[in-house]
C-alpha cells in the first residue's frame, strides 16, 4: 500500500474526527515533515485537506477526478478486486493494458481506469466512445476457475454490480438487456466487454471492460450513437461523483465475484433474471451468419440464455447480437 493510499484511508476513516500528523507518522514509518510532504502533494492534485491544531488533518473534499490511490483508500482492506488500481490520463483501451499485465503474470484483481480512450472498444467490434473525464472506462484482470463453457456467469455478475452500484449510488433502477447492456428504457447507459485467454477446459484469463456513461452529455455523441445512448446525468437531472460510483461498483464487483468462486451463481442469476428485460420478450439473435428468433425465457445454470425457438424448441445461447421487442 503506497503512502498516499495509506494517508487518504485514514483520512476517510476519521472523517470529521480528523487525524493526527504524529499517527500517520507512525503508521507510515516516516518523519511528521515526510506526512506533511505527501499532504501538500495531495493538495496540489485537488484534495481539500485541512490542518487543524485540535483535530490534526481533515478531508473536506475530493477533486472531480479518479486517482488509484483515492480508489484503493476507499475500498475494504481484504479484498481481490481493486488489490492495485491504476488510472491513465489517456490511452487505446483499458482491456489493451489488463491483456499485457495478464501475459506478464500479474495476480487477478488488477483494475485500469482511464479518463478517454482512443480506440475503445464494445462487442462486435463497435467503437466505443470515451468522452474525456465524463465516464468510467475500465477493465479488470480476472483468473477464474471456470471452464470456457461458463464464462458468461462473468458477464452475468458483472452486470449484476453494475446495476446495484448505480441503484445505490443514484437511486435509479436500471434494466438489464441480455447479454452485457444497462439499460434505461430503449437507452444504454453502460456495456460490458469480456475478453478471454482460454484453452479447450480452461480460462487462463478474462479481461473484463466496462464502460459506464456518467456525467456525458448524450448531445456530444456521434449522431448513431445519440440515439440508443444516456447517461447518469441524463438521467438523474444532476452530475454524479464518479469516484463514488467507481468505489461501488468495485465493491460491488468483488462481492459477487468471491460468491461465484464459493459457487453461488444460482442466487446471483436470480438477481439477474429479476432485473433482465430480456426475459419474456421475443427476442432475434445473430450469431455470425446464423439467425435464432424466438422467445427468452430464463438464464441457465452456467449463464446462457434459454430461448424457445418459434419451432418450440430451446435454445441455448451463450452470445450474439440480440435485437428484442419493445415492452408492450
Amino acid at each position: 500500500m503506497s503512502p498516499d493510499t495509506m494517508i487518504l484511508r485514514a483520512l476517510r476513516e476519521a472523517g470529521l474526527g480528523g487525524v493526527s500528523g504524529a499517527s500517520l507518522a507512525k503508521d507510515l514509518g516516516v518523519s511528521r515533515a515526510a506526512v506533511w510532504n505527501r499532504i501538500e502533494e495531495l493538495r496540489r492534485h485537488g484534495y481539500d485537506i485541512e490542518a487543524s491544531p485540535h483535530l490534526g488533518y481533515v478531508l473536506r473534499g475530493s477533486p472531480n477526478a479518479l486517482h488509484g490511490d483515492d480508489l484503493m483508500a476507499r475500498l475494504p482492506r481484504n479484498r481481490v478486486i481493486g488489490r492495485d488500481v491504476r488510472v491513465f490520463s489517456e490511452t487505446t483501451s483499458t482491456n489493451d493494458i489488463i491483456e499485457k499485465l495478464a501475459r506478464d503474470g500479474v495476480a487477478e484483481g488488477s483494475v485500469v481506469f482511464a479518463e478517454t480512450q482512443t480506440r475503445g472498444r464494445g462487442r462486435m467490434g463497435r467503437q466505443w466512445h470515451s468522452p474525456t473525464g465524463s465516464g468510467l472506462w475500465f477493465s479488470v484482470l480476472l483468473r477464474p476457475r471456470l471452464r470456457p463453457s461458463a464464462a458468461t456467469q462473468l458477464t452475468v455478475v458483472s452486470a449484476v454490480a453494475v446495476a446495484r452500484a448505480i441503484e445505490r449510488e443514484t437511486g435509479l433502477r436500471p434494466d438489464i438487456k441480455w447479454p452485457n447492456d444497462i439499460m434505461f428504457g430503449q437507452k444504454k447507459v453502460a456495456g460490458i466487454l469480456l475478453e478471454l485467454g482460454a484453452e479447450l477446459d480452461r480460462i487462463r484469463h478474462a479481461t473484463l471492460g466496462i464502460g459506464i456513461d456518467v456525467n456525458v452529455d448524450p448531445a456530444e455523441l456521434p449522431p448513431e450513437v445519440r440515439e440508443v445512448a444516456t447517461s447518469l446525468r441524463a438521467e438523474l437531472g444532476r452530475v454524479v461523483d464518479r469516484a463514488s460510483l467507481a468505489t461501488a461498483v468495485l465493491r460491488e464487483l468483488d462481492h459477487l465475484y468471491q460468491r461465484l468462486g464459493d459457487g453461488d451463481f444460482h442466487e446471483i442469476g436470480d438477481d439477474w433474471m429479476r432485473r433482465c428485460s430480456t426475459l419474456g420478450r421475443r427476442v432475434v439473435i445473430h450469431i455470425g451468419d446464423r439467425r435464432v428468433t424466438g422467445r427468452a425465457e430464463a438464464l441457465d445454470d452456467e449463464g446462457a440464455l434459454l430461448v424457445r425457438t418459434e419451432f418450440g424448441t430451446i435454445e441455448r445461447i451463450i452470445g450474439g447480437d440480440v435485437t428484442q421487442e419493445k415492452a408492450p
